[in-house]
């Protein structure tokens, strides 16, 4: 194994995936650290953890221990991948991990670059744009557990981390490979280990990425992952041969739990054409619903049914007010795991999940261990095969067109 990838999420570490596998690379991704070795033909391992939105302490923990496993395997670089909206409280998660591994692995200049163009993310002047929009405009002041209220990456981080925060201009990073390189010693030099870098499109991104070929670890959205291959490419050290990818037919089910902007849209969009079924906060806290009953219902269905909890931030908020912001994000989660389980066995071969707690849920439900990445229907999204018999889709909140999930199923069948 030649990079070693440590995902926050499911849905981003597919994201990352798909990035990888579009690139030229043999990528593997597991779900939590793995028990055994890695196959000797991985070239890109991603360990996907549940980290995001844990306490602190413990989203240390279970990094340095995905990166031992990775170190284990021969890896000569680590990425640390996060969202492309920086999805973290003030207080972290992603600064204390990012230090911790850089720690680990004795790294300075720690490049941090959570943009993703080809889904709207750029960060001109160390400040993360939704398309023309500043992230704490874009909606995602109003996220349930990462509320992002500051657009300005070295700002938040700086509050997450021991040490200062560098930073590379776009003017700089639009010059070269070389003159990152420069402008990261003097940052370096200076004192900053994380160094946010701009981006505002994918050639800012293969320019990072030829920038740091020789540093140990990199932390960042999936789209810093698009310079990373080449790199190893030039080496020598990619195999030339590409897996084929096979669809699945079957039943396909529709699970959403997102309450980003894009996933309503999205759900309003299926819900106009095909069954659909809520399933508010209030209902699952006084268990009137249970995951056999949706089950039942959604297998029952004509064409491709849908089970969702997303709803606009102030409902969700007043669920939490009332129920406890923990509690309600777990017994949801919950549900949807028994849920996804109880329509497997029921002879589900497709599942399209929306939202990176949902997805999480979802496939620590089903007990998975790893998946191959196949081809993606969205940016950022990637066709992921699970089993023999099972294809799956994760789609973090905010990713995919309106019409997302109808063609997701598509395309996974053929």
């Amino acid at each position: 194994m030649l990079l070693g990838c440590i995902g926050d999420d499911f849905t981003g570490s597919s994201d990352l995936g798909n990035t990888l596998t579009k690139a030229g690379m043999r990528v593997t991704q597991y779900v939590g650290v793995p028990p055994a070795p890695a196959a000797p033909d991985v070239e890109a391992g991603i360990v996907a953890l549940k980290s995001r939105s844990i306490p602190v302490a413990d989203a240390v923990r279970v990094s340095l221990e995905a990166l031992e496993w990775l170190r284990a395997q021969g890896c000569t670089q680590i990425l640390f991948k996060y969202c492309s909206t920086f999805d973290s409280t003030r207080d972290g998660n992603i600064g204390p991990v990012a230090e911790a591994l850089a720690d680990a692995l004795g790294a300075r200049q720690v490049l941090v670059c959570p943009a993703f163009p080809a889904t709207g993310r750029s960060i001109y002047q160390g400040h993360l744009f939704v398309a023309d929009t500043l992230l704490s405009e874009s909606g995602m002041q109003h996220h349930p557990l990462t509320p992002m209220t500051d657009p300005d990456i070295r700002r938040w981080l700086g509050h997450q981390i021991t040490g200062t925060v560098g930073h590379v201009p776009a003017s700089i990073v639009m010059q070269g490979p070389v003159e990152v390189v420069q402008r990261m010693q003097a940052e370096d030099a200076a004192g900053h280990r994380m160094i946010v870098a701009d981006a505002i499109t994918d050639t800012d991104l293969v320019t990072l990425g030829q920038a740091v070929a020789d540093l140990p670890l990199i932390t960042g959205g999936s789209g810093i992952a698009m310079g990373l291959p080449a790199n190893f490419r030039a080496k020598g050290l990619l195999s030339p041969d590409r897996e084929v990818w096979t669809g699945q037919t079957g039943r396909a089910v529709l699970l959403s739990g997102s309450c980003s902007l894009a996933t309503r849209g999205q759900v309003a969009h299926h819900a106009a054409d095909h069954p659909a079924r809520e399933v508010t906060a209030d209902q699952v806290m006084s268990m009137q619903v249970t995951a056999q009953a949706l089950a039942d219902w959604a297998l029952a269905q004509d064409g491709l049914p849908l089970i969702y909890t997303s709803a606009d931030p102030a409902i969700v908020a007043d669920a939490q007010s009332r129920f406890g912001q923990g509690e309600v994000a777990g017994r949801i989660e919950a549900l949807f795991a028994e849920l996804a389980r109880k329509l497997v066995a029921g002879g589900v071969t497709r599942l399209i999940t929306a939202g990176g707690e949902t997805s999480g849920a979802v496939v620590e439900g089903l007990e998975l261990s790893a998946f191959e990445i196949g081809p993606e229907i969205d940016p950022g999204v990637p066709m992921i095969r699970a089993s023999g018999t099972l294809v799956l889709a994760l789609k973090s909140g905010n990713f995919g067109a309106p019409d997302f999930f109808a063609r997701a199923a598509a395309l996974m069948e053929g």
